[in-house]
């Protein structure tokens, strides 16, 4: 399956779904690499279950390709990985007309990125997205980053791919945990823009717990789809691609103060949560369709609530959020199921209140 994204004033590019690698030499066709030296960049885990098999689908397809393989862990998504990946770079001649092919998750595939828009004021980068969440996410859109010291993805540009190439079944073998991760951000997908790619979630649990082909297809299509509409209205998050931000303001501050013990998708779906129970409270949603919301990301095993933190201390971790505005958090709720808005009008008290309700040790998880 194939779906074309618009990127603006330098063409498109394409999202291609496949069961395999096989199929990602024709999809480089139109990048002309046959011509071209391609550079892998993965961390230890991902070089150890796909650089082979990929390297063995590119061999003889192009002039050279070599390999930058750096420690797996966020701790390792810095300037100091970059700038040994620039090494790499210049001592292989690496040209502007060249390839990056960020082979792994979202910390590979945003350090790759910004790599490829910083070397040589900018090269092109290929993702082939190896976890549900980077398929879903972080592959897409073209925001790339890196952490410094504490504060995540605070360094940063916007360098859109020349391709995403996403062979699902390297999903068959992501533990349970990193599978349930990316399903923080799918369900956040359908909350933020379409009811019924929501309900269709809600109704198709075991056929994706299964990881059924057709359904991982569907699912990961459809969530591509919601969110190139967002980034082909907005590449550069000035309107509605702030709605992607749903529940990522309370998501990150936990996720800082849980020192990344959380997987991300975790933290989103405990933001989620907290967002929606601000869109109850003003009245946007109901009781009901709120509860169902936690229900939903309990039943694709993500934690609602998060223990052994003050809620206060979280609050005060979210003015450190990039997103901040004027001093002000540009917070994103839900007016109704499938449609959601940015609010600049939520006050300490009110996002203290469903913070608090997150943090409530009672609840039998």
């Amino acid at each position: 399956m194939k779906i074309e994204v618009n990127k603006g004033k330098s063409g498109e590019y394409a999202i291609c779904l496949e069961p395999n690698f096989e199929n990602i030499v024709n999809a480089l066709e139109p990048l002309e690499a046959g011509d071209r030296k391609i550079c892998i960049v993965a961390d230890s885990t991902t070089a150890g279950l796909y650089l082979e098999s990929l390297k063995e689908s590119l061999e003889g397809r192009c002039r050279q390709i070599s390999e930058f393989v750096f420690p797996a862990g966020e701790e390792h998504k810095t300037l100091d990985t970059v700038r040994k990946l620039y090494e790499h770079l210049i001592l292989k001649k690496y040209d502007r007309k060249d390839l990056l092919v960020a082979l792994g998750g979202g910390v590979v595939g945003d350090l790759t990125g910004f790599a490829a828009a910083t070397y040589l004021r900018g090269i092109r980068f290929v993702q082939v997205p190896t976890t549900l969440l980077s398929q879903v996410d972080s592959s897409i859109g073209g925001k790339t980053g890196v952490d410094f010291d504490a504060y995540k993805n605070m360094v940063g540009a916007f360098h859109m791919p020349s391709l995403v190439y996403m062979n699902l079944a390297t999903l068959k073998s992501l533990p349970k945990r990193q599978f349930a991760s990316g399903m923080g951000e799918i369900i956040k997908h359908g909350l933020i823009q379409d009811s019924a790619y929501y309900q269709w979630l809600t109704e198709h649990e075991q056929e994706i717990a299964n990881r059924e082909y057709e359904a991982l297809l569907y699912m990961v299509s459809g969530s591509c789809q919601i969110k190139r509409h967002v980034v082909e209205e907005d590449p550069t998050e000035q309107g509605i691609r702030s709605w992607l931000n749903f529940g990522h303001t309370v998501g990150h501050a936990i996720e800082k103060l849980k020192d990344f013990s959380l997987c991300h998708g975790e933290c989103v779906a405990i933001g989620s949560v907290a967002a929606a129970w601000i869109s109850w409270k003003r009245g946007y949603l109901t009781e009901q369709e709120f509860l169902q919301i936690e229900q939903v990301f309990r039943k694709y095993r993500l934690p609602v609530r998060v223990q052994g933190l003050e809620p206060d201390k979280i609050l005060e971790t979210t003015k450190l959020d990039k997103k901040m505005e004027a001093g002000k958090i540009k917070f994103v709720l839900l007016k109704k199921i499938g449609e959601a808005f940015v609010a600049r009008d939520v006050e300490d008290q009110e996002l203290l209140g469903a913070i608090r309700y997150v943090c409530e040790e009672n609840m039998n998880e």
